[in-house]
């Protein structure tokens, strides 16, 4: 029998007080695993074992630990993700969030996210996270033709995803969001507007869009592999998002990056606090954290990790220190993606004079002090960053 590697020594890290602080935690369970899906999640089967409660007191333990490495920092955000969250019942949903309110005091603004799929989402759920104080809901809705919902793999009926939003919505929830994928092989432009007008009607204020990729190792991509399903093409996907942005900017959403779109006051401050290089403690299997210069990530496997866990060491699997070159180039990547667009200060005086290139080339414009992506550049946002990246 294989022993199991050992947790590494996670480094001497330091906070920067000045910024805003989150807490993400990994649900790792769901029923089937989506043939486009390449995230650490385990369906039953594969699990052998280790059951949602023991999984949560292993949690408790890691925040436990993770406290005591910070020092208690207020916690503005909090997103749990998966995985399903929402596979946890409504009764452990309220747990998870008492375990971290138990170790991270939280802001009184502070902003709670679950997500959610359809087919394990119902008002009981809804009522009870809301009740608990969760403030925000992100439901994986990806379209609502039953062709693309098929070679997806996901197992909700069309209509379920709109009806778990009204639910949510009625639970008391004010902010509400939906994911769509776009350019699944075979889908119609039809289908794709059909999807988003069904996500507008339903009142949410805030809808992510997500290109179709094609991972390694997914079911997915051993059918393209195969020939049973094209490849998405790339001029399919631009005009797709082109018809999504015009969409949804006529409904009174507006893009605050690349893909996501919101109305006023319904960002989701979580997100903003990754792509603004922030600071974060990412609890759960496979999880990732980055608190000061250190970015570290979890052992994968829940065996693996309450394993860690029981031997009172942090289930690190792996760190790395960002130097100052590292960071920099972050902050340009993520803060070019934002509709507050990338500040001038930011870059250097190589990276100024390759800019007035792509301004010429009209895919950014200056704004004030800012280079904002032009609808364009958002389109070819990743070229955009490797150009002013040299």
């Amino acid at each position: 029998m294989a022993l199991r590697a050992a947790p590494v020594e996670l480094p001497g890290i330091q906070r920067r007080p000045e910024q805003a602080f989150g807490v993400y935690v990994h649900v790792p369970f769901c029923i089937t695993r989506c043939g486009y899906c390449d995230f650490n999640t385990y369906t039953p089967a594969e699990l052998g074992g280790v059951n949602p409660d023991a999984w949560l007191d292993a949690l408790n333990t890691e925040l436990e630990l993770a406290t005591a490495r910070l020092d208690a920092p207020t916690v503005d955000t909090v997103f749990v993700g998966g995985g399903t969250p929402s596979l946890l019942g409504p009764a452990r949903i309220v747990a998870l969030l008492d375990t971290v309110r138990r170790h991270f005091p939280l802001a009184p603004d502070a902003e709670v996210t679950t997500e959610a799929n359809p087919e394990s989402a119902w008002p009981d759920f809804f009522e009870a996270a809301r009740a608990a104080g969760y403030t925000r809901v992100s439901l994986g809705m990806q379209s609502v033709s039953p062709f693309v919902l098929g070679v997806l793999d996901r197992i909700h009926t069309p209509n379920r995803s709109a009806s778990a939003a009204r639910e949510a919505l009625a639970a008391g929830f004010d902010h509400v969001s939906l994911d769509l994928i776009y350019g699944t092989p075979g889908e119609t432009d039809d289908e794709l507007l059909c999807s988003v007008d069904t996500a507008i009607a339903t009142g949410v204020d805030h809808v992510s869009a997500y290109a179709l990729v094609v991972e390694e190792g997914t079911a997915l991509a051993r059918r393209v592999r195969s020939g049973e399903l094209a490849a998405p093409d790339d001029d399919v996907l631009a005009h797709r998002y082109e018809l999504l942005d015009e969409r949804l900017s006529a409904a009174g959403f507006d893009w605050y990056e690349v893909s996501n779109w919101s109305r006023p006051g319904g960002e989701c401050r979580h997100n903003l606090g990754y792509w603004n290089g922030g600071q974060w403690w990412g609890a759960g299997p496979g999880a990732h954290g980055h608190v000061g210069a250190t970015r570290w990530w979890n052992v994968k496997h829940p065996n693996a990790y309450a394993e860690a866990l029981q031997g009172s060491a942090l289930p690190v699997a792996g760190f790395e220190q960002l130097d100052v070159e590292a960071l920099h180039t972050e902050d340009v990547l993520l803060k070019t993606r934002m509709r507050q667009g990338l500040p001038l200060e930011v870059l250097n005086a190589a990276e100024r004079e390759r800019a007035k290139t792509v301004v010429a080339d009209g895919l950014l414009i200056a704004e004030d002090d800012r280079l904002v992506l032009t609808p364009r550049g958002r389109l070819l946002a990743d070229a955009v960053v490797r150009t002013l990246l040299g």
